[in-house]
């Protein structure tokens, strides 16, 4: 049984994968930056509607007697996409710009091993 598991595991998982990809396409994550923007500020517009639908059809509803047992408001999210890609293309560059000088030092140290082994 155990071997008839396994093409059905891994066509589920290739559906959810290729699922995922068709959702991120299709919400224009794989495009430019300005659309990728666009599409963080439809999630950011989306999801507090979203979430207050979930919890009324899901009956967990805080009804407040008392003033301090409200919810507390849901949190903004202050994330700047162009800000995130952007320091991550300038640490790659910062660490492709030191890679040859690195990897001479550590040919050099190798060899300095090398040769005290062989004394």
């Amino acid at each position: 049984t155990v071997p008839a598991l396994v093409p059905s595991r891994f066509v589920t998982k290739g559906g959810l994968a290729g699922g995922a990809v068709y959702v991120v396409y299709d919400q224009g994550l794989l495009g430019s930056g300005t659309q990728g923007a666009e599409a963080f500020r439809k999630a950011q517009a989306a999801l507090p509607p979203a979430i207050q639908e979930w919890i009324s059809y899901t009956g967990w509803e805080v009804r407040a007697v008392q003033p301090h047992n409200h919810l507390p408001p849901i949190p903004k999210l202050e994330f700047s996409l162009s800000d995130s890609w952007n320091k991550g293309v300038r640490m790659v560059m910062s660490a492709l710009s030191v890679a040859p000088t690195r990897a001479c030092e550590y040919t050099a140290e190798g060899w300095k091993y090398v040769k005290d082994l062989v004394k």
